[in-house]
Order: C-alpha cells, then sequence, then structure tokens
C-alpha cells in the first residue's frame, strides 16, 4: 500500500458511523510520587501518595478512544455504567470524547462500574511502574431487564451505524454486556443485515458466538476449533482460512511480535510481520487498536492485507506510550508506515 491508497481509506474517517457494543470499564490511573514517604501511624505500613488522578475510558472504551482518534464522524457505545461515582466519570468522559454519541448508553443501579484502578509509581527520570491493580467488577447475571433494553439500543443503532464493533471484556460470562441473550440479537442483527461489518472479540474466546468478522490470536483459534495449538505460521493460516469458510466472514489473528494474519471467506489470506520494535514498549491496548483499525479500514473499503497494514502500523504506534492505554491517529500511523 502506497501513501496515496492510504490517504483514501483514512479520508473517509470522517464518514463513518460506527456502533460499539461491549463492556466498557472506567481506567482510573493513581500517579504515586516515590519521594513523598510516609508511614502511617495507625499500621506501621508505607504509605502510597497519591499525587495526580487521571479516569478514562477503558475496555471496549479503549477501543472507542482509538476510533475518535482516528477521526471516525459517529461513535455509539451500547454498554451500561453503574449509578455510582464512577459511572459518573466514565459517562462523563465518553461524552467528552470527540464523535461520541450516548444516545444507546444505559445507566442502572441494577449493575455497578466495571472498574480498573490502577496504581502507578511515577519515578523521576523512569518510566511508570505499574503496582497491583485494584479492580470492581459485577459477579452476578446481568439483570434480564438490563439485557432486553441493551439488545433494543443495539437494533437501533445498526440501523444507522455503518459498521459494529463488538468486545466482550467480563472474565465471568453473562455478568457483562454481552451475554447470551446479546448474542442471539447479534445473530439475529447479522441475518436481518448480511452486508454489515461486525467485528467481534472476546477475552473468554468466541466459540460462543455467531458467525461474525472475527479477531483472536491464536491459542483462542485452535481452541475454537478444537485442536492444540500451535505456533507454525502455517498451521494458524490453514486454521483461519478454515474458519473463515466456516462462517462465510474474515478472520483476523494477532501473532503478538510476529505481526497479524487475516484470512477471507474465499480462501485467501495474508500476513504483516510485526514492525521493528524503536524503544521502551508497553503492549497495553495495542490489541484494541488492532481492533479499531481493523474496523474502520475494512469498512471504509481496504483490502485484507491493507487492512492488516494499517492494524499493524497502529499497535506499532501504540506498544511504544509508557504508562497508559495509548491511541494511534492517522498522521501517527502514516508516520510509521511510510
Amino acid at each position: 500500500m502506497n501513501r496515496e491508497r492510504f490517504l483514501a481509506i483514512t479520508s473517509r474517517y470522517a464518514s463513518l458511523r460506527v456502533a460499539i457494543c461491549g463492556d466498557f470499564c472506567l481506567d482510573r490511573y493513581l500517579e504515586i510520587d516515590p519521594q513523598k514517604k510516609e508511614i502511617s501511624i495507625e499500621t506501621g505500613l508505607p504509605v502510597h501518595n497519591v499525587v495526580r488522578v487521571r479516569s478514562q475510558p477503558g475496555a471496549a472504551g479503549t477501543i472507542l478512544n482509538n476510533l475518535s482518534a482516528l477521526g471516525a464522524g459517529t461513535i455509539w457505545p451500547i454498554g451500561f455504567a453503574g449509578d455510582d461515582g464512577e459511572g459518573f466519570e466514565l459517562m462523563r468522559a465518553l461524552a467528552q470524547t470527540p464523535g461520541v454519541r450516548m444516545d444507546y448508553f444505559v445507566q442502572t443501579a441494577e449493575r455497578r462500574t466495571f472498574t480498573y484502578c490502577k496504581p502507578l509509581v511515577m519515578e523521576p527520570g523512569g518510566t511508570p511502574r505499574e503496582l497491583n491493580r485494584l479492580d470492581s467488577k459485577n459477579w452476578t447475571p446481568t439483570p434480564a431487564s438490563v439485557e432486553r433494553e441493551l439488545a433494543r439500543k443495539l437494533q437501533q443503532a445498526a440501523r444507522e451505524a455503518d459498521c459494529v464493533m463488538v468486545l466482550d471484556q467480563v472474565d465471568l460470562a453473562n455478568t457483562g454486556v454481552i451475554t447470551q441473550a446479546m448474542l442471539a440479537a447479534l445473530g439475529e442483527l447479522q441475518r436481518d443485515r448480511d452486508g454489515l461489518l461486525v467485528l467481534a472479540d472476546s477475552r473468554r474466546g468466541l466459540s460462543d458466538f455467531p458467525p461474525l468478522t472475527f479477531k483472536m490470536n491464536s491459542a483462542e483459534l485452535q481452541a475454537l476449533l478444537g485442536k492444540e495449538h500451535a505456533g507454525d505460521l502455517e498451521h494458524i493460516r490453514a486454521s483461519a482460512v478454515s474458519l473463515a469458510r466456516r462462517n462465510r466472514r474474515s478472520v483476523f489473528v494477532t501473532l503478538s511480535e510476529r505481526g497479524i494474519l487475516g484470512a477471507s471467506p474465499e480462501g485467501a489470506s495474508e500476513h504483516v510481520p510485526a514492525l521493528p520494535v524503536r524503544g521502551p514498549i508497553d503492549i497495553v491496548g495495542a490489541g484494541d487498536a488492532v481492533s479499531a483499525n481493523l474496523l474502520m479500514a475494512l469498512a471504509s473499503g481496504a483490502s485484507l492485507r491493507e487492512a492488516l497494514e494499517v492494524a499493524n502500523a497502529a499497535a506499532s504506534v501504540v506498544v511504544h506510550k509508557l504508562g497508559t492505554t495509548g491511541t494511534a491517529s492517522v498522521d501517527e500511523i502514516q508516520h510509521v508506515l511510510f
């Protein structure tokens, strides 16, 4: 892909209407100054003095942040937040993100806001060092009333959207947004609008998902097909092609330091190696940048290989952003590619 083709693809981003359905969380960073040392009088334990607190949307919100950084014209988040302080922060952060409209987002007292609280030790002249995270999650099934409301919001948004991203981020099935009821709704959506691009990713694997466009790592691919995990590239390629043909949708497989592989329902496949590392890296957020860029490029008419090249470059941008869940803009991606 040359620069002119890249610009032709990315010039369409501003006109795209994107729905992103999934588990939105609040990423709350607590920046700790290690030079402000204290010992607690009550416990005798060291005190971590927080000198700055910053929050941003995480999980599905990280993909949303990347969509915004790419200049998507309209972004509709479909998910929930609790009626709590973290929910207030999350919804405010989402609403303030350029391009985002909150028409289809749900706030409910029946759920707590999914939160990753990340203490960071800010060493002078060094890279941030993350301490043990403090997470807030839901440990009970998502109420049927919330499921019905989310399914209704999905149907409404899909009537206007050019493409849909689906992210299942929770560890315990049926406690987040992408429950069995929502999977049924996604299956109906894909049958009703066969030409609509719906890209899906799940940290627990995609075996229960209807046949959508899948994005996963190589271990998840082999587990879905019931095969023993093998690292050989040609074995992964054959498995991806097999799944793409079965689902009649493209499949994308992230390969860490080996790059990304894509397969089409017609049996074509492409592999794009990872770009060289340019210094210290932090891999947090790289997979979400890949998802956002695959979605935007494909929805803008990119070929299989072109989408892989753009997504691979975006991941390279993000891994070099330390101490935060970063994003990649069109200009940053262009700089890496050309």
